[in-house]
């Protein structure tokens, strides 16, 4: 996770990331991981494509999508 979130231009330290993780958690089940409005245009394009390509990325990208998705 800590690759992914360099990769995005975020804080990439294991607390950088937890309060990325709290403060964004709790997307609506209906809203894609890239859709989501706390992204910029090119984080939200490499997300996607990520995904859609199947990239080295899609795994930690899915997770991610899964802990934004999750209930605390």
């Amino acid at each position: 996770m800590k690759e992914l979130f360099g990769q995005l231009g975020q804080n990439h330290d294991s607390e950088g990331i937890l309060q990325f993780i709290e403060a964004n958690r709790l997307l609506a089940g209906d809203v894609q991981l890239h859709d989501a409005i706390f992204w910029s245009p090119s984080q939200a394009a490499f997300l996607k494509q990520s995904i859609s390509d199947d990239a080295d990325w899609a795994e930690v990208v899915e997770a991610l999508n899964s802990e934004l998705h999750a209930s605390a």
